[in-house]
């Protein structure tokens, strides 16, 4: 994950760190959340007991509370590329600002290695061997993983095209920004495009779209910073902008990673170089007849 994506990812946690919610996933899909934690808790129910266990790529944490409530004997650690987390679960501890490519933990520290939705965004060559080092002989790793096929890659793409349709197609910032530079000369009237976009941007998207909700945003901005400072009303818009921008980083890093385990061939060769074994592969759905969301990949150290 390159520094632009991080940083998406950091802005991501940051924004979602008290609300508990899942962010990426579409909210017709929110069942995902129960195929995760019955494969998680299928994952702790082989695991030899006090294991102490990495979570890499760990986020909120969620996936150290699942398997705590499994396996209460269980010693979860978490790690995060992103410098800023949510607080972990109970009984948890986790460090801001590790790359999976350099693990801070000694050779043969943990007994078993999870990720979710984690380690297809790194380079996986150098973070298999970094995860084979830190694992003990013949210890384990649960990886859940993007499919390129999936309903949260083709949710994340219409955002996308969703925020694309306000910022380059419509050009309501730049519109924005214009309208508030006239203000100076007593000119205070919201452009009609502007005062248009949230209603078009409904019906085209849907409400509760990207295009409904920053259009909205830019127009709120606008009608309440009418008796404040233009160059207030502009640091806000500037930071509509820059929430959009994190967001298109964090959906070009999904892209990546989704195309990263598209790549079967690859995928595979890179974690068997490191020296491990992959055991299986299960491609989890909602509900059966769903498409699947996620491949849940078990593998071994082979030492």
């Amino acid at each position: 994950m390159n520094k632009d994506h991080s940083a998406a990812w950091g802005d991501f946690w940051a924004d979602n760190a008290e609300s508990g919610g899942g962010g990426c996933l579409p909210s017709a899909w929110q069942g995902i959340d129960g195929a995760q934690q019955a494969a998680w808790r299928k994952f702790a129910q082989d695991l030899p007991r006090k294991t102490r266990l990495l979570d890499i790529a760990t986020g909120d944490g969620r996936v150290m509370g699942w398997l705590l409530k499994s396996r209460k004997d269980l010693k979860p650690v978490g790690c995060d590329l992103a410098a800023t987390l949510p607080s972990p679960p109970s009984g948890t501890k986790v460090r801001g600002g590790v790359a999976m490519e350099e693990l801070p933990y000694q050779d043969d520290a943990f007994g078993a290695v999870t990720s979710q939705f984690g380690f297809e965004y790194g380079q996986t060559g150098a973070a298999a061997a970094e995860i084979a080092r830190i694992l003990k002989p013949g210890g384990v790793v649960g990886l859940m993983t993007h499919r390129i096929d999936g309903p949260i890659l083709a949710h994340n793409l219409a955002r996308r095209e969703q925020i694309n349709w306000v910022f380059e197609q419509e050009g309501l910032m730049e519109l924005a920004k214009r309208s508030l530079a006239l203000r100076a000369g007593g000119l205070a009237t919201i452009p009609s495009k502007i005062l248009q976009a949230p209603q078009i941007g409904a019906g085209k998207f849907g409400r509760g779209s990207a295009a409904w909700e920053i259009s909205e945003a830019i127009l709120q901005s606008l009608q309440f910073g009418k008796r404040d400072r233009p160059q207030n009303v502009a640091r806000l818009l500037d930071t509509i902008r820059a929430k959009a921008q994190n967001e298109l980083g964090r959906i070009a890093s999904l892209e990546a990673a989704c195309q990263t385990t598209g790549n079967a061939e690859r995928f595979l060769a890179d974690v068997s170089s490191a020296g491990l074994r992959q055991l299986s592969v299960e491609p989890l759905a909602e509900r059966s007849g769903n498409a699947a969301f996620a491949d849940f990949r078990l593998l071994q150290h082979a030492a």
